[in-house]
């Protein structure tokens, strides 16, 4: 309801289970991508751009046309099966690779914003929540074994960042262990499960076991949140994989001068980029925070008279890039307020006759209410602070 209301997504059932986003929704969209890749960038990751399509082989190296077929879109292509990809885990194995890799290169931080497709059941679709082509903020940690428990802690500490310091979400932590269809050895799997508990034993987190709910290549630790009505979902994750770096005979050259295979995190702190959009448009009420609002700043010019310097005023906000428009209808300035209240910008600027004399704005807090009277260059300033 919110997202149509608010002009940031619809849905079309000649693509079942694929957001069509609106001008303002991919403005958040891309919001949220801009965020990540600063958080990537202060963190030590390097951003890759991968294909959509590829052979069956690779799935079949993977192990994901054993476990997974039924959920991929298979396609053709060059009068060979095909898949379009459910997820990166496999084209990030291709790029470790292409190159050369020694242990001073570990921990490689591998992320990846490429759209994937699974073959979810019709009736299991589910607005932005469960979806057919969606966007993770996925990425691959190879690292030796011996730096498994400081990189899950570092992940665990980014989730932490994410959905308490910056969304003020709450969440529950969930182990999931071995399933009964799995790759590799008991001992493997052990090794792994153990890692993931220390890891959550030493940052302090409660947890509980879902035995049996792990991937198929390794066990995981999932982070599940709650929406304003209860609804809990899995958002963010962190997978320990000893299985695909064996299938596609990864290597690095270790500090005794021979070749190790590496361990790889899987690992997404907002998961689907859909779901994640879904959560925090219900989280605020569609009120979403000033930096992800597609647009911050509203101005309502009292009647057609003040039109010009209202364009004055857009033309300053837009130069300070601050997202803004201008509501030049011929609706009342009553109207006007009304309708900025509905799509929840988080400020309205109103001038008339003396903002106009005096070269200033009468700035409307969505949020609070209140009214405050200023100029162009100092409410620039109050955006840029908040």
């Amino acid at each position: 309801k919110l997202g149509v209301q608010l002009g940031l997504f619809q849905f079309h059932d000649i693509s079942p289970g694929s957001v069509f986003f609106m001008p303002k929704g991919t403005i958040v969209f891309n919001e949220l991508v801009a965020f990540l890749r600063k958080e990537y960038r202060k963190r030590g990751y390097k951003e890759v751009i991968t294909p959509l399509v590829y052979d069956k082989c690779l799935w079949e190296k993977s192990g994901h046309w054993e476990h997974y077929k039924d959920n991929m879109f298979q396609v053709m292509m060059d009068e060979k099966e095909a898949s379009l990809k459910p997820m990166n885990c496999p084209s990030h194995m291709l790029i470790y690779k292409m190159t050369n890799k020694s242990y001073r290169e570990l921990p490689l931080r591998i992320a990846d914003f490429a759209m994937l497709h699974r073959n979810e059941l019709r009736g299991a679709l589910g607005g932005m929540t469960r979806v057919r082509k969606f966007c993770m903020d996925d990425a691959h940690i190879f690292i030796t074994e011996d730096q498994i428990q400081e990189e899950v802690l570092n992940c665990m500490d980014f989730v932490k960042y994410i959905y308490i310091e910056v969304f003020d979400f709450k969440y529950d932590v969930v182990l999931s262990t071995k399933p009964e269809k799995s790759m590799g050895t008991d001992v493997q799997w052990k090794n792994a499960e153990d890692s993931l508990e220390k890891a959550l034993k030493k940052a302090g987190m409660k947890y509980d076991i879902n035995a049996g709910d792990g991937a198929f290549y390794g066990p995981k630790i999932d982070f599940k949140i709650k929406d304003s009505i209860g609804r809990e979902w899995q958002c963010a994750t962190i997978q320990i994989d000893f299985q695909m770096p064996l299938r596609f005979e990864l290597e690095y050259e270790g500090a005794d001068g021979k070749m190790h295979t590496p361990v790889v995190i899987h690992r997404a702190i907002l998961g689907s980029l859909e779901r994640f959009m879904a959560m925090l448009i219900e989280h605020y009420a569609g009120a979403l925070p000033l930096w992800l609002a597609p647009v911050q700043a509203k101005i309502l010019p009292v009647s057609d008279k003040f039109n010009d310097y209202a364009r004055k005023v857009y033309d300053d906000l837009f130069e300070a890039n601050v997202r803004c428009e201008v509501d030049d209808s011929n609706e009342t300035l009553g109207k006007k307020i009304r309708n900025a209240e509905l799509e929840k910008n988080p400020y309205m600027l109103v001038v008339g006759e003396k903002e106009v004399s005096d070269n200033n704005i009468a700035v409307r807090n969505y949020a609070t209410k209140k009214q405050e009277v200023m100029d162009v260059k100092k409410f620039i300033d109050l955006i840029n602070k908040k």
